[in-house]
């Protein structure tokens, strides 16, 4: 099964544009009257018939409606640092998605070795891996914030900050509440700062431990992932 992805939905048609478009017509080779799938980014599912198709737009016809695809009864939050190397964040994001997870936001931590994302090419991974998955829902992304900034913000019913410092710090599968939001901050390749560790504390952020290994940032971040997922099947 192929997914188109639109936000273009109004009086029971759907537009696809620009790339959508073209891979419609040029690539798969559709015609009118051919049935497709499409997904908003909002977890709606749409079946589809093409009445009009071009390289520019086409436009669909909805059929039937899936509401709240495959929804889930929580909220999985990831506040990460992005990876020197940006193919590990794109990796970790693609992964992220086709497991499930709702929101990402990228933070500048004290010991980040990268400064600069662009966050256009990142929504459009994430775009790909949920077609690729055959997920409805669109994953958040947020733009790179100071770590200090993000945490003043985050609100979840649970908040958890893995790290690879001493201290007392209890696995995350041991601390997870199933069906209550949380958010997991994921440090940069040089860890969070001795400081920053404090302040998310305070923030009431409680330590946690991914297991004995020590992981990239981006395997933390998966691995985090997984274990939510896991835990509130």
């Amino acid at each position: 099964m192929y997914l188109f992805y639109s936000k273009k939905v109004q009086d029971g048609l759907i537009i696809l544009e620009a790339e959508e478009a073209r891979h419609c017509s040029q690539v798969l080779r559709k015609q009118e009257g051919d049935l497709i799938h499409i997904v908003d980014g909002e977890g709606n599912f749409y079946d589809g018939q093409l009445t009009s198709i071009s390289k520019r737009a086409c436009i669909v016809k909805i059929i039937a409606i899936k509401e709240n695809f495959q929804h889930r009864n929580f909220h999985l939050h990831i506040a990460i640092a992005p990876t020197k190397n940006i193919n590990r964040l794109e990796w970790f994001l693609e992964k992220c998605t086709e497991i499930g997870i709702d929101e990402i936001s990228l933070i500048l931590c004290q010991n980040s070795e990268r400064h600069k994302v662009r966050i256009d090419r990142l929504e459009r991974i994430l775009i790909a891996a949920m077609k690729q998955s055959l997920k409805a829902k669109l994953p958040k992304i947020n733009e790179l914030t100071s770590f200090d900034e993000k945490i003043d913000s985050i609100q979840a019913e649970q908040l958890f900050v893995a790290h690879c410092r001493d201290g007392e710090k209890i696995h995350l599968k041991d601390s997870i509440d199933s069906a209550k939001s949380l958010c997991i901050l994921i440090g940069p390749e040089g860890d969070f700062s001795k400081a920053e560790i404090e302040k998310a504390t305070q923030k009431g952020f409680q330590a946690i431990s991914l297991g004995e290994s020590r992981l990239r940032t981006e395997t933390a971040g998966i691995v985090a992932c997984h274990i939510a997922n896991l835990l509130n099947s």
